[in-house]
């Protein structure tokens, strides 16, 4: 077989229509990935890819790709040898059969020796094709399984693209691949800017590719053009005094927009600073893919960075363009706002009416109303200010109907605190305008006022139980309610501000208010098993075992700030010596009393039949550590409290070793029963700990 091993250099580049911006780091990364998979697919060996995207282009680089396919030894078997030959030694039909299948003649068979016989064979060599005769299907293929949600289909052909395709390039090493990739000719030239190096431009090698194209205003990788957009307008921002602000997201999305970045300084009318920073802020971000820039205090100055695709020779018209455009815009953000703040928040609650929640639940009034009344129970539960509360649950979603809401759907709350303040709420009530939503995000901060907590969590609440009452419970990756989120905050607020409230009962009283048309109350155990089942993959996040998780759900835990106390302790306790064998002494408890007659709960222990010393102090260290151990439990100190029963391991290992449990005596063996029967009480008032995996073993 050929042993050749050359290896040359790949360069494939897709030139096309603008793309999606959102979407190109994502298809940049699919298609070295999908390319790779090729690659592995049909044996070609390579060191590595490197990949580049601009806004008209997807390209890799494939550094040390293999000339060709390995070649490979095949092997036929055929007739086993007492069946090809006969008595003479003459080859039998099934012999030259085989030959012939083979092209070959049966004298040049060779046989093989197995266990059981020897067999004709046939050895044969299948040359490995050249790779660059692979390349334009298996270039196809990739981009055939690139994550595009809806294709365009252009001219009178049938091919389909994320976006029309202009050109292809390649080169592998200085060669020329010859085939069409998604109906384009493979060619060997490339694009430059499109206003400043429009031409095409000539590749002679993989390695020229970037400087080529970088001398043509263009920066064909991503990771760097992105680098230099943060510098630039970090930059551009300090030469005022000010810091810009730079979301990741909006970097990455003004990246996927420009090919030759230049950034500049941008100022707009002081005036407009009297709108809520937030709504130009938005403006700025969302609708002018501008970056704000803000003062050492943090307040918005006006000013803003723009990047531009172009290096003008007259940059000044430039940034007066990009200024001129913001104008209208801010002047409609003032116009919402005046508009707005003639009419105080409150009289805003009957246009709520009107605004439907979910068809079966009513209207948002409907919602507030429902979450007034949940607020006021949850906070005089807290012992916080039930008529703040109530206040705040009801002009909570006032916003929604605001001229600027219904422009900057993304301020709902932020808003509404605005309009809160200026219509003379009190602070807390106006903070929970816009702490109703958090945390909107894994790692979002959690509400901070009294009455955002409880308004959070009401609203939440009156969702989950609704959605799941009305059958819409969320399957697969589709959440349209986003109850996912709903219940992952409803359980962190619980569990890390902590509130100490029972999860089961807020349920319940959610679903109490409303309609018994609705059924909710028939919803309230299926959507408490769906918000603590999120409590699996809350605690996986900070690398809690499964298993802890599983042996607190097996007691009843349902004040989520109690089952993190629980779920801390135990996983304090599987650190101790004694885990192992507690666990271990736990679960064959719990198989011996099984596999009893049942013991009963209401009969105390008989001490005048602990015959054995080992039983005897078993039985007295259970009652001291019960008495040791209660106010621990009340308190909720549970990682104290099973320190405390971990003393037992010494006594409870003596017992098993000493002591017939299943003695033939019945009254003994009932009342050695008690006595594992009270072990085991002491050890499940916490959790099941014999859920613990005991030597690597669930």
């Amino acid at each position: 077989m050929s042993t050749e091993t050359t290896v040359q250099d790949l360069l494939i580049e897709i030139g096309t229509e603008e793309l999606p911006p959102s979407a190109l780091s994502r298809l940049s990364a699919a298609f070295a990935s999908q390319f790779a998979e090729q690659l592995a697919e049909h044996v070609l060996a390579y060191g590595a890819i490197e990949a580049f995207a601009t806004p008209r282009r997807l390209a890799l680089i494939v550094r040390g790709l293999a000339a060709r396919q390995p070649d490979r030894e095949e092997i036929r078997r055929g007739p086993a040898l007492k069946a090809a030959f006969d008595a003479n030694g003459a080859p039998t039909k099934a012999a030259l059969g085989f030959a012939r299948s083979c092209g070959v003649d049966v004298a040049t068979l060779a046989r093989e020796e197995t266990a059981k016989g020897q067999w004709l064979v046939h050895r044969s060599v299948q040359h490995g094709e050249e790779t660059a005769a692979l390349l334009p299907a298996l270039t196809s293929t990739a981009l055939g399984q690139l994550p595009i949600p809806k294709r365009m289909r252009w001219g009178d052909g049938d091919v389909t693209f994320v976006r029309p395709v202009h050109w292809v390039c390649m080169r592998f090493a200085d060669a020329a691949v010859p085939g069409e990739v998604l109906g384009v000719p493979i060619g060997t030239e490339t694009r430059g800017h499109r206003f400043h190096a429009p031409a095409a431009i000539a590749i002679a090698t993989p390695d020229d590719y970037a400087p080529a194209l970088r001398r043509a205003y263009v920066e064909p990788d991503f990771a760097a053009r992105r680098e230099a957009i943060h510098d630039q307008v970090l930059a551009s921002a300090r030469n005022i005094g000010g810091e810009a602000s730079l979301p990741d997201d909006l970097l990455d999305e003004v990246t996927a927009l420009c090919e030759w970045p230049v950034a500049l300084l941008g100022q707009f009318d002081e005036a407009f600073l009297e709108v809520p920073a937030e709504a130009l802020i938005e403006t700025m971000q969302h609708h002018q893919k501008y970056f704000p820039v803000h003062g050492a205090d943090g307040t918005l100055l006006p000013y803003f960075v723009a990047v531009s695709n172009i290096d003008s020779r007259q940059p000044e018209i430039v940034r007066a363009g990009n200024e001129r455009v913001i104008r209208p815009r801010f002047s409609d953000a003032r116009f919402f706002w005046e508009q707005d703040l003639r009419t105080p928040l409150a009289d805003l609650q009957p246009a709520l009416e009107r605004v439907v929640f979910q068809h079966k639940l009513g209207s948002i009034a409907d919602k507030s109303r429902r979450v007034a009344a949940a607020s006021r129970h949850i906070a005089a539960q807290l012992e916080y200010d039930a008529a703040l509360a109530e206040r705040a649950a009801l002009l909570a979603k006032c916003d929604l109907v605001t001229a600027m809401v219904g422009e900057f759907a993304s301020l709902q709350g932020i808003m509404g605190r605005h309009y809160a303040e200026r219509s003379g709420e009190t602070p807390c009530v106006a903070a929970a305008m816009e702490e109703q939503y958090l945390p909107r995000h894994a790692g979002d901060r959690l509400p901070a006022s009294e009455c955002g907590r409880v308004l959070a969590l009401a609203d939440k609440l009156d969702t989950l139980v609704g959605i799941f009452a009305i059958g819409e419970r969320p399957t697969g990756v589709k959440d349209p309610y986003g109850l996912r989120r709903a219940a992952i905050g409803v359980l962190r607020m619980l569990i890390e501000t902590p509130l100490a409230l029972d999860l089961r009962a807020l349920l319940d009283n959610a679903a109490a208010a409303f309609p018994a048309s609705v059924g909710a109350s028939a919803a309230v155990a299926e959507t408490y098993a769906y918000v603590m089942e999120r409590l699996r993959s809350y605690y996986a996040e900070q690398g809690i075992e499964a298993e802890v998780i599983d042996a607190v759900m097996a007691v009843d835990a349902s004040a989520p700030s109690d089952f993190d106390r629980r779920v801390r302790a135990v996983t304090a306790f599987t650190q101790l010596e004694a885990a192992d064998a507690l666990a271990a002494a736990n679960k064959r408890i719990a198989n011996i009393l099984k596999k009893s007659e049942p013991v009963p709960t209401d009969i105390a222990l008989d001490g005048g039949l602990l015959r054995e010393p080992a039983e005897q102090r078993l039985a007295e260290r259970v009652a001291a550590l019960r008495e040791h151990v209660a106010p621990l439990l009340e308190t909720g100190e549970y990682t104290e409290a099973l320190a405390a029963l971990a003393e037992l391991r010494p006594d409870v290992d003596r017992f098993f070793d000493q002591v017939m449990v299943n003695a033939e005596e019945p009254a003994l063996r009932a009342n050695r029963l008690m006595l594992v029967r009270d072990v085991l009480a002491l050890f499940s008032s916490i959790a099941d700990i014999s859920r613990l995996r005991v030597g690597g073993q669930g």
